[in-house]
């Protein structure tokens, strides 16, 4: 079975590019990250003719989240159970759904802005939530293997960042964002690490501006946590840095996990 996660920027802007490596892939789940369209411009001809049973959650121009599953799709629930709400809205970033007798989360968490911003507060108060719900999923079915995967907007260590002295006044390295991050594992959650196709560090984006890419000056903020079910099944998982490369890219790179199972 091969899980995948992808932050696309865009998915009417990336459709050539997603129809592309769906095709080529041929993951039998796929997550993805801002949409940034409504439920009802989610290209969903396109990717049903490819297999695909589809699971979205978007509101407009920013924000959004989908599942695309070949194995089922089921449970589907959209928003988190006990959502924060961000100046008087509760933001389309979470949609799980069972797949394959897998639990899957995609996530798009907030980025926070800056320390002392309220959308740094929302932040951890949406990884809060985020922890409540994955709790609750693992009491309710203890044996069924359980993934939150997605575009976290958090570096869980020094080493998933380019140049961390860069950062020291930044969102996404802070204690505080990593200590929620934290709880994941403190709920029995591991961070399932991909191999690079390149270089020595898994980085899944890199800026647009000043050469980003190709200078490797980039960050892990797509991640996978998986319960010891889903973690102990894992056979592979690699950052497909390929597919950040070429005309009009997204700026995160898909990260592809496959399961014994």
């Amino acid at each position: 079975m091969r899980i995948a996660t992808w932050n696309v920027n865009s998915v009417t802007a990336r459709l050539p590019r997603l129809l592309a490596w769906l095709d080529s892939t041929r993951p039998d789940v796929l997550c993805l990250q801002e949409l940034k369209c409504a439920d009802d411009a989610f290209p969903a001809d396109q990717v049903r003719e490819l297999g695909y049973d589809i699971a979205c959650h978007g509101t407009g121009r920013w924000n959004g989240v989908a599942i695309l599953s070949k194995v089922g799709l089921d449970d589907v629930v959209r928003d988190l159970p006990g959502q924060p709400a961000y100046d008087g809205a509760v933001e389309p970033r979470a949609v799980g759904a069972t797949c394959g007798g897998v639990r899957v989360w995609s996530v798009y968490v907030p980025n926070g802005r800056e320390p002392g911003h309220a959308h740094y507060d929302y932040k951890l108060d949406w990884l809060a939530a985020l922890n409540d719900t994955v709790a609750a999923d693992s009491a309710a079915e203890p044996s069924r293997p359980l993934a939150v995967l997605g575009d976290f907007n958090i570096a869980p260590t020094d080493d998933d960042v380019w140049d961390i002295a860069l950062f020291a006044e930044s969102t996404h390295v802070t204690e505080p964002e990593r200590k929620a991050l934290a709880t994941l594992t403190d709920a029995g959650l591991t961070d399932v690490v991909p191999r690079p196709l390149k270089y020595d560090r898994p980085y899944t984006y890199w800026d647009y501006r000043q050469l980003a890419f190709p200078k490797n000056k980039g960050m892990r903020i797509d991640l996978v946590y998986g319960d010891a079910a889903f973690a102990g099944a894992v056979s592979d998982a690699y950052v497909d840095r390929e597919e950040r490369k070429g005309k009009s890219p997204s700026d995160h790179a898909p990260v592809v996990v496959d399961l014994d199972r």
